[in-house]
């Protein structure tokens, strides 16, 4: 099998052991899934079948962000407790993804639950001297890690671009450095607080994945990923508290999604301009939604277009009709996913058997896809 490594920029051999250690990125609970999220979780979901198809057995964990200015914002709009909201919001994103077959993964901690784990791996990053107290807050010194930069390949002018739009507080007179980033943080008044020796105050949001996977999956991961709009800051900054406090490397191999369009811009709750799965599962079938996101290479930024419902239906038509006779082109699937995944391929190959009368059924099983 071979992959696109974000951090190396080529598609790399992708040999992990007999069990392969995986963390992806999972959601802030305050709103439903749109296809964006979909399209990041199902393309993991299809590296997981072919993993455990070629034997492996793989350990995925997802988290829940669930302490994060976003969830904390709506929870205010709407005047409920931010935690209810997580719960209710989490619950209909696990209702999706059941509903587009995707795999249970080993575990979906939230990053609430891990408030001991942060607090110590904080001080593992301080006793190292990678960080240092400020203004009631705690920061990761950058400085002191020449490597920064190194996940996503970026100019610091790009970084510093990237950190002003998704929340890196760049201007932070507390900061010694732009680009240095938050560990520990003072909280508002109707945020929770939790007591730490550095003072009462919450988590930032990079520090919560470091810790959760280092409780759940050790010092080193077999693959990283979420979708790419997290390669900077997100992952960038969890690479370097993760690799300060360990001594260890923290990922052997970082794999993004790219991101879905609708009217020309990505989607984003800020614009408005997204599609919800719960609202297309109540007018398609939960299988043709799946193809419609696996139609498009997980690389691939692509745009929503009111065919691609109608021409899914139609392709899961043809398959159901041809999966009774096996023809051999589960094996042409194999190839093509360990072609850096590439389920277009896969999908033609699929609609050409079809389309010639042969079976389909054990190739359409290996993409998640139920006939």
């Amino acid at each position: 099998m071979r992959l696109f490594d974000t951090a190396r920029q080529a598609v790399v051999p992708f040999e992990p052991g007999p069990e392969v250690l995986m963390y992806t990125c999972g959601i802030t609970p305050y709103d439903a899934t749109h296809l964006g999220h979909a399209s990041t979780f199902i393309a993991y979901d299809v590296l997981q079948r072919r993993l455990i198809d070629r034997g492996h057995t793989v350990k995925c964990v997802r988290n829940v962000t669930d302490v994060d200015d976003p969830l904390f914002a709506k929870a205010r709009q709407l005047g409920v407790h931010y935690l209810d909201l997580a719960a209710g919001e989490e619950a209909r994103f696990e209702r999706d993804m059941e509903a587009l077959n995707a795999l249970p993964v080993h575990s979906t901690p939230r990053a609430s639950s891990a408030i001991p784990d942060i607090r110590g791996f904080i001080g593992m990053v301080l006793e190292r001297g990678f960080a240092y107290e400020a203004g009631g807050s705690v920061y990761f010194d950058v400085t002191k890690f020449p490597s920064f930069g190194s996940v996503s390949n970026y100019t610091e002018a790009q970084m510093l671009e990237f950190a002003r739009e998704r929340g890196g507080h760049v201007d932070d007179p507390n900061k010694r450095h732009p680009l240095d980033f938050v560990l520990w943080h003072p909280s508002l008044p109707d945020e929770p607080s939790w007591d730490t020796k550095w003072g009462p105050g919450r988590p930032g949001w990079h520090i919560e994945c470091s810790a959760l996977a280092l409780r759940e999956l050790g010092t080193t991961i077999d693959l990283h990923g979420g979708g790419s709009d997290l390669i900077f800051p997100h992952h960038e900054c969890e690479r370097a508290q993760s690799e300060a406090a360990t001594g260890e490397p923290f990922v052997r191999h970082w794999m993004h999604v790219a991101m879905v369009y609708k009217d020309g811009h990505k989607m984003s709750k800020s614009l408005g301009n997204l599609v919800f799965v719960d609202a297309l599962r109540a007018e398609w079938d939960p299988r043709a939604i799946r193809l419609a996101i696996i139609e498009h290479h997980y690389r691939t930024e692509w745009e929503w277009d009111d065919e691609l419902m109608p021409r899914n239906a139609a392709r899961l038509e043809a398959w159901l009709a041809n999966s009774h006779v096996e023809s051999g082109v589960v094996d042409d699937v194999r190839a093509a996913l360990d072609d850096d995944l590439n389920t277009p391929a896969a999908l033609s190959l699929i609609d050409h058997a079809a389309a010639a009368g042969l079976g389909v059924h054990e190739a359409v099983q290996l993409l998640g896809v139920h006939v």
